[in-house]
């Protein structure tokens, strides 16, 4: 168990390629991608949860634990007693790039609740993966997890350092990037722009304090802005995420 709570810390998380997975519908969700490794639960949580955990793989162990050992397995106010200790997904840029029509790029984002609701906003609208870049928070934050709703079990999750690297290799795979600004150029309301959204799409979100850096939005094939009737100066990143994705799955799909 002492090695599970290390967890909590980002750098044992990259160096053991495993997290926590916290909650009935977290750990239901790992166990159908089959990322879990073992679990741990009071004996509450497993009069409660037992059911979910009834069918999972005969290799995957369940530990009993005290109250006060869920407490420090928990990232949580007040803890359920069930953590499963889950194996990173191994997925990289390149093996999404094969024929994506969708994805979503959040660059700079480092608040865990927006990162988590953009993840469950893109697997909501069908996009084909979620690329973090230029110092975004760790996907695989608790808080992140739990605002995500189980949807970072849903598509390919991809933390990649350089955004504008992943802007290269975007448009090297045939996707127009579009970046979100406040001053973008190109109205999302603008018919030629919603023409060109059946096409391969990748929109870039940038944090609500400073929005993209220059170069990367710079280096996007256009930059988009939403065109607002209210006095609100913008929009909460996952707001806008949210706006744009539609945009593309309409697109795409209705």
């Amino acid at each position: 168990m002492t090695a599970a709570v290390k967890l909590h810390r980002q750098v044992t998380r990259r160096r053991a390629a495993r997290f926590l997975a916290e909650g009935p519908n977290l750990v239901e969700a790992a166990l159908r991608r089959g990322l879990v490794i073992e679990v741990f639960a009071t004996r509450t949580a497993m009069d409660r949860f037992g059911a979910a955990l009834a069918g999972r793989p005969p290799d995957v162990p369940v530990h009993v634990v005290t109250e006060r050992a869920a407490k420090a397995l928990s990232d949580t106010v007040t803890p359920v007693g069930l953590v499963a200790v889950c194996e990173m997904p191994q997925t990289t840029l390149d093996e999404v790039l094969g024929a994506p029509k969708l994805v979503a790029v959040a660059v700079g984002i480092s608040e865990p609740g927006n990162a988590g609701t953009l993840i469950r906003v893109a697997d909501a609208m069908g996009a084909d993966a979620v690329v973090l870049t230029a110092n975004s928070v760790d996907p695989y934050n608790g808080k992140c997890l739990r605002a995500s709703a189980g949807s970072i079990f849903s598509l390919p999750v991809i933390a990649h350092a350089d955004a504008e690297a992943v802007v290269k290799s975007l448009r090297a795979a045939g996707l127009q990037v579009l970046a979100t600004t406040l001053d973008g150029e190109v109205s999302l309301e603008d018919p030629d722009l919603q023409a060109g959204l059946p096409q391969p799409t990748a929109w870039l979100f940038g944090p609500e304090a400073h929005g993209l850096p220059a170069e990367v939005a710079a280096a996007a094939t256009h930059r988009v802005h939403i065109p607002m009737a209210g006095n609100a100066e913008s929009l909460n990143v996952a707001s806008a995420a949210a706006i744009c994705l539609y945009s593309s799955a309409r697109a795409h799909h209705f």
